[in-house]
Formats: C-alpha cells, sequence, structure tokens
C-alpha cells in the first residue's frame, strides 16, 4: 500500500536511544511473530527478553534508527558498520501502521548512512515468505543473490569428518582465519573473529597440517568460511547446539545442503540473501550470519 501524504507526514526517523529499548523490543516481537505466524511458520524468537537483547546488542555495535509516527515509537532498524559491507536488519514497523511507509523510511535511513560513511556495499537477509518486505527492498535498488535456509537440528550422523581435526580457535589463528575469510568474501572479518575467540565460541578446522576454515560459533549471529565443504561439515560435526533458530545453509551449495539433510538437519525458514552495491560471490563454503 502506498503512504498516504497525511501519513508519511507524520513520520519522523531519528537515531535510537537505549530508552526505546523495550517498546522496540515489543514492536519486533510483535511484527515478527505476526508475518511468520500468517506464513505458517514459527517465530524465529518468541521471548520478548531475547528482542529486547538483540536491540542492546545491534545498538552497541551499529547504528539504529527508530520512527515515530505522531510522537509514538512505531518501529525500528539498524545497520552495521564495523567492515566494509555494512549489513541492515533487522527491522520492524509496528503491524497496526504497516502500509504507511515507515518500512521504507527506516530502510532509507540506513542506506543514506553508509553512503555517507563511504561503505562500498550493504547486505541483508530477507524473510523469503514476506512479498511486502521482498518487494519493498527491490524498488529501492537491493538485488537477490543466493536462496538460504535455516537449518535445525545438530548434525546426527559424520561426527567427525576424516582428515579434517576441529579445535577451538585461540588468538594465534586469528591472522590465518582472516586469509581463509579474505579468500571466500574478498575481505576479512576479523572484529567478528576476534570476538568469537574472545568469548571462547570460535573453532578453526586444519586439514593437511594448516587452517582451512573457522567458524565463530554456530546460529543466527554466528557465520563460517572455509576453503572446502568437507572443512565446512567438520566444522558443522563439531557444533554442541545452534544458537537461535538455527544455522543459515546456502542452497545453493547443493553438496553442503544435501549433506546437512543426510545428516539429519531440517530446513525451518527461508531467506533471500540481498545485497546493494558492488557483489563478488563468495568463493569457497560459507555460512553467512543473519547479517551477511
Amino acid at each position: 500500500m502506498k503512504a498516504q501524504p497525511e501519513a508519511s507526514s507524520r513520520i519522523k526517523v531519528r537515531a535510537g536511544r537505549s530508552n526505546d529499548r523495550d517498546v522496540c523490543g515489543a514492536i519486533m516481537l510483535e511484527a515478527f511473530s505476526a508475518i511468520n505466524k500468517q506464513h505458517n511458520f514459527p517465530p524465529e524468537f518468541p521471548d520478548l527478553a531475547d528482542w529486547k537483547h538483540m536491540f542492546e546488542v545491534l545498538s552497541s555495535v551499529g547504528h539504529c534508527v527508530v520512527a515515530e509516527m505522531g510522537g509514538r515509537v512505531v518501529g525500528s532498524n539498524f545497520i552495521d558498520e564495523r567492515v566494509q559491507v555494512g549489513s541492515v536488519g533487522p527491522i520492524s514497523v509496528s503491524p497496526d501502521v504497516q502500509g504507511n511507509g515507515v518500512g521504507r523510511m527506516l530502510m532509507q535511513a540506513v542506506i543514506d548512512r553508509p553512503r555517507e560513511q563511504k561503505l562500498a556495499e550493504i547486505r541483508l537477509m530477507q524473510a523469503a515468505f514476506n512479498f511486502r518486505s521482498l518487494s519493498l527492498y527491490t524498488k529501492l535498488g537491493f538485488e537477490v543473490q543466493e536462496p538460504v535456509v535455516v537449518m535445525a537440528g545438530i548434525p546426527l550422523k559424520r561426527r567427525s569428518v576424516p582428515g579434517c581435526t576441529v579445535r577451538p580457535a585461540s588468538i594465534a589463528d586469528l591472522a590465518a582465519g582472516n586469509t581463509v575469510c579474505h579468500k571466500v568474501y574478498g575481505f576479512d572479518r576479523s572484529l567478528d573473529l576476534q570476538s568469537a575467540i574472545e568469548r571462547g565460541d570460535a573453532f578453526a578446522v586444519e586439514r593437511e597440517g594448516r587452517l582451512t576454515g573457522y567458524a565463530t560459533g554456530f546460529g543466527y549471529f554466528s557465520h563460517a568460511v572455509a576453503e572446502s565443504n568437507l572443512d565446512m561439515q567438520a566444522l558443522l560435526c563439531a557444533a554442541n547446539k545452534f544458537d537461535g533458530p538455527g544455522v543459515l545453509i546456502p542452497t545453493r551449495n547443493s553438496e553442503l545442503f544435501r549433506w546437512c539433510l543426510e545428516s539429519g538437519m531440517r530446513v525451518v525458514l527461508p531467506y533471500t540473501y540481498m545485497s546493494m552495491g558492488p557483489y563478488t560471490p563468495p568463493q569457497g563454503a560459507f555460512i553467512p550470519s543473519i547479517g551477511f
């Protein structure tokens, strides 16, 4: 629905503040639960506390924008600018004001910001069943890059992969891990990897005496890169749990996707990996986070 002039004129987008956490967390829960229920999918995070925590974390590592309509907070959006590729989302709009242009203004606010910051590109994950957001992002200039599915269920078979050794990653692995990430993505994600190492969440895989991949954890907010699918399978076999609904597997990597299915994992949700700006497809095996 096209925004009505009288409605859009009442929308104000501003920087988020810490005291927006409770109301924005509640909107995020309501908005995502509503669209998922409409399409018969489970909610990604059913508890309000999870969304409040997400607001705090995303605000601390990136930039938050909040929309107000008639002085009332009605939505929020985020962009993580810590590397040369910005990561957008999650965006949420209160269901009772959707269709009035709030989502467009929240997206435009973060699209304009990376241009000011001279980021090369921005990326996001879009729920593939949400036709409204797919249409909006496409009209704003995003392009579809990869079909992705969220998969749950720890691999029940092949608990080890011949020729591969997986161990907790250490700070000594940072340079080698960055090298692998640069081969796969075209840039490194050193801040994410270092933080995961410091938290004790990161794993490294070695093959033929050298580091061939790493994972910053296993779940929505973690990513993994590897030189081959064999290395990625070994990393997945080392997971004891998945944080959130599961891990995001690019389905065009048929070999890895098939292996996940044969190992007892199941598809939970479909996503679309989208980008704006110059995009270089990853080379090698990768598992994106919910950002990219």
